[in-house]
Parts: C-alpha cells; sequence; structure tokens
C-alpha cells in the first residue's frame, strides 16, 4: 500500500479525489459549533419540538379526544401519505441537501383540536408529506456524521432528547389534567403544545451546513453532489440491487410502528381516564429515553466486535419481546371493544389495579426505544455513505408508516382488540425472524468497499469502468494514521460519467 503525508492537515473534498482525506477540525467555538454531536442535539431538538409533541398527544391515545376514531383515521392519513412519500424522500435529500430538506419536514407540524374531524383528518394527511422528508433529513444527518465506533451512541443522544420532547408533552397534558377525570384533555393542552411545536421550526435555519462538518476522526462528511433528479430516482433501484439484504429489514421496520396503536388505543384510551392516560404517556417516553440509553451503550461497546454486540442486541430484543407480550396479553383477555366502550369508567391513578398496568407501559416504552435504535443502528452498519444511508432512511420509514396506516386503519373500523394485539406480536417476532439472517450474513466488524454498493449516477445512460487505486493520507499530527493505514482498503477511482456515493469513512 502506498502511502503519503498532506503537512497541512486537510485534504480535497473533490468527489473524484481517490484519497481518505483527514482533515484539521475548527477550534474554539467554531469547533463547539461544528461539533458532530451539537449538530446531532440540534436536530433532536427539532424532533423533540415537532413530532415530539404529536407524541404527546397520540401517547394520550385517541389524540387526547373522547372519539378515538376521529384520531385514528387521522392518525391513518399521517401514516399513509407518510409512506408515499418516504419511499421518495431520501431521493429529495440527495438533491436539495439536508438542511433543507429537514427545514421542510417541519412545517408540517400542525397541531390537531377536538371537535373538528375534518381538519384533524385533513392535517393529519398533510402532516404525513412532510414528516417523510424530516425523519429522512434527521436519519441521513444522524447516520452520517458519527463514525462507526459512536453511531450506537449518537442514536442513543437522539433518541433521548426526541423522546423528552414527548415527555414534556406529556407533562404539560398531566399537569392540565392532574384534577380532571374526564376522557378528553383541555383546549390549554393544545394550546400548549402548539406554542412548543412553532419553537421547532426555527432551528433548521441556525443549524451548520452539512459539507462544513468533520467528524471527530478527521474525515470529511461526503454530501451528494447533486446530480440530475432522473440519477437520483434511478438510484433507489441501484440501492436495493447493490445491497438486497436490506430487504431483510423490511418486516422489522413494518412492525416499528405498527405497536402503537394497541398500546396507546387500545391499552392507554380503553382502560384508562385521562389523568391515568396522561401519567402513563410521561412514564413511557420516560422510559424510552432509559432504553435508548442502554441499548446505545450495548451496540457501541469497545469490548466487543461489531457482530457479537448485533447478535446480543438482537438477543435482547427478542426476550422483551416475549415478556412485554406475554405480559400484556394478561390483560388484553380480559377486556373487549363492547366491555369499555368510549364513555365508561375509566381506570384512576388511584385505582389498586393501576401500578402493574403501568409498569407495563414502562416496558413498553423500553422495548420501543430499544427497538428504534437497534433499526437504525442496523441501517448504519450497513454503509457509512451519505447517499445511501438517506435512500435506506427514506426506506425505513416508508415501511413503518405502512405499517402503521395498516393498523390505524384497522383500529378505526372496529378491527377486535385481541385480533390487532395477536397481530402486533406475530409482527414484532416476524421482524426478529428475518432479521437474523441479515445479521449473520451481512453485518461486519467494519464497513468494507464492497458495502459502499450505491452508484451515484451523473449519466445514467453511460458508466465508464471504475478502476480501483490506493492512497492513505496522514495527518500532521499523525494522529490516528496508523489507525486508517490499518483499516484502509481499496479506494475506487472515478471517472467524469460516474459518481461512487462518497469516501470510505472509517
Amino acid at each position: 500500500m502506498s502511502s503519503s503525508v498532506d503537512e497541512k492537515g486537510g485534504g480535497s473534498d473533490n468527489p473524484h479525489n481517490d484519497s481518505i482525506s483527514v482533515y484539521e477540525r475548527p477550534k474554539g467555538w467554531r469547533g463547539v459549533y461544528y461539533h458532530p454531536i451539537t449538530q446531532i442535539v440540534m436536530v433532536a431538538f427539532v424532533c423533540f419540538l415537532c413530532p415530539g409533541m404529536f407524541n404527546a398527544l397520540t401517547g394520550l391515545g385517541g389524540g387526547g379526544q373522547v372519539n378515538p376514531t376521529i384520531s385514528a383515521n387521522s392518525t391513518c392519513a399521517v401514516y399513509a401519505t407518510y409512506a408515499f412519500f418516504a419511499f421518495f424522500s431520501g431521493t429529495v435529500n440527495n438533491k436539495i441537501g439536508a438542511k433543507r430538506t429537514l427545514l421542510f419536514g417541519t412545517l408540517g407540524a400542525i397541531n390537531i383540536h377536538p371537535g373538528a374531524g375534518w381538519f384533524v383528518v385533513t392535517s393529519g394527511a398533510l402532516l404525513g408529506v412532510t414528516a417523510a422528508f424530516l425523519w429522512t433529513a434527521q436519519g441521513s444527518i444522524m447516520l452520517s456524521y458519527c463514525t462507526e465506533a459512536q453511531k450506537g451512541i449518537f442514536i442513543s443522544i437522539f433518541w433521548a432528547i426526541f423522546n423528552m420532547g414527548a415527555v414534556v408533552g406529556a407533562t404539560v397534558s398531566f399537569g392540565q389534567n392532574i384534577n380532571s377525570t374526564t376522557n378528553s384533555v383541555s383546549n390549554g393542552t393544545y394550546v400548549g403544545i402548539l406554542v412548543l411545536t412553532i419553537l421547532g421550526v426555527t432551528i433548521p435555519l441556525l443549524m451548520a451546513d452539512p459539507d462544513k462538518m468533520i467528524r471527530t476522526d478527521g474525515t470529511k462528511v461526503a454530501i451528494p453532489r447533486h446530480p440530475s433528479w432522473k440519477s437520483e430516482f434511478y438510484g433507489l433501484w441501484v440501492a436495493i440491487i447493490t445491497d438486497p439484504m436490506i430487504l431483510l429489514l423490511f418486516p422489522m421496520f413494518f412492525a416499528s410502528n405498527y405497536f402503537y396503536t394497541w398500546q396507546f388505543n387500545d391499552y392507554n384510551s380503553a382502560l384508562f381516564n385521562i389523568r391515568a392516560r396522561s401519567l402513563n404517556n410521561f412514564m413511557y417516553w420516560f422510559s424510552q429515553i432509559i432504553g435508548s440509553g442502554i441499548i446505545g451503550v450495548i451496540l457501541d461497546s469497545k469490548r466487543f466486535r461489531r457482530r457479537v454486540r448485533a447478535f446480543t442486541g438482537w438477543g435482547i430484543l427478542l426476550a422483551m419481546t416475549f415478556a412485554v407480550h406475554i405480559w400484556a396479553y394478561y390483560y388484553q383477555r380480559t377486556y373487549t371493544r363492547a366491555s369499555v366502550p368510549p364513555d365508561s369508567q375509566k381506570m384512576d391513578i388511584y385505582d389498586p389495579r393501576y401500578p402493574a398496568h403501568v409498569w407495563l407501559m414502562i416496558f413498553y416504552g423500553l422495548l420501543d426505544a430499544m427497538w428504534q435504535t437497534t433499526s437504525f443502528w442496523l441501517i448504519g452498519a450497513m454503509s457509512n455513505d451519505t447517499n445511501k444511508l438517506a435512500i435506506y432512511s427514506g426506506f425505513y420509514h416508508s415501511i413503518q408508516s405502512a405499517g402503521a396506516a395498516v393498523v390505524w386503519r384497522m383500529d378505526a373500523i372496529g378491527v377486535p382488540y385481541m385480533n390487532i394485539f395477536l397481530s402486533t406480536w406475530c409482527l414484532v417476532v416476524a421482524g426478529l425472524v428475518f432479521c437474523f439472517p441479515m445479521i449473520y450474513l451481512r453485518i461486519r466488524d467494519t464497513t468494507m468497499l464492497e458495502d459502499e454498493g450505491l452508484t451515484s449516477f451523473l449519466n445514467c445512460e453511460h458508466l465508464a469502468p471504475l478502476v480501483p487505486k490506493v492512497k492513505v493520507v496522514y495527518s500532521r499530527s499523525g494522529k490516528g494514521a496508523r489507525e486508517l493505514a490499518a483499516q484502509a482498503t481499496v479506494i475506487l477511482d472515478t471517472t467524469p460519467d460516474v459518481y461512487f456515493g462518497g469516501s470510505i469513512h472509517l
């Protein structure tokens, strides 16, 4: 292997450069502002204030309304449009950039109001469109700003802050309704959450441009070079045919929002009054902060190889899945839609049965956080390329939203609670079953060249041959040079007709 030393500690960000370049990171306050964790925290606060508030209302069951059918139809509309647009949102993200995509995604965070069914459903459909772009930009930024060794921690940091939004929203709701024993929230709850949501729209304007970001190991974030729309949409197909193992994660993605319907509408809303629902909601989202932290530390542990960590995470999800669903089954078999109509007397926080029931919500929160964090971590383990991660993030949100749209509609038309519960349990197990061979066959201890299979085509009709070269650029101080030299592999040279989607980020 040949090598060279860059005395300036920098390098070119030319997409046709055949080197792994190591850059000096900014110092002082600029270093803090441009630090990847700072930017991830800013993204997290966007989601804290926008979808976090949506989660706070959704977690109340029925969106905080007496009639859960209107909320179920609205949520179905959210996820139906979300599923469609998220499939293509990765290409839009690669074309206009993650910062603009994130900003556009915040504009649809429309608050809902009780008693206006048509408005709730329509705003839900609009929210689904913009949410697709918000979450795709979030996934692209979160997984591309970190090094391989930091992905679990970065996901955990994001997930903890994001779910603090739902915790704050649930706290507002609980404070507003602590003396209420009715089954719906007050207008003040909606107003308070709307104010917090509007603040989230301003944060993307303050974020750094992705092309100025340097990771903690000195490598630059590879930014898509914005080729034609035709080539970007063709990249969707290329992303699948070059790495078909992503298809084995689709059942896991499908289940990742499917289970919310039973938890929120068919358990929390069905059994508890608004005071108890608000407290359940708070405990559920707070437990997610703990769950994401636990699984993030495990998935990034330096004591074990990445493959071992992947199988460990899978085993934890399997154990949690059966423990929580067996527990929930013993509650579900005691009630039906007919036995707990919306206007019936609901369980309160002073009911002697309440403590055991709230613990189930806590464990469901732990499972949800671990499931979502592991899903993102597995996507991140498949690639370090920004283009590819944006498309895979779009796939993730598209498939999960399709599952959510289906089950929320099932709930709206009155499918028995037990049927929804059993279908949820089966889908979660199926997601883990399909995920196992993907981990076994695809996850390696480090991301190799052949893992970066996505090519962004500047000219879809003409593909020039790719010539392998090897070159490593050392930093001035030599920090990390040996590690880079040890892990560096073949870098594909490029031609005017082809651009390989990003550098190899070690």
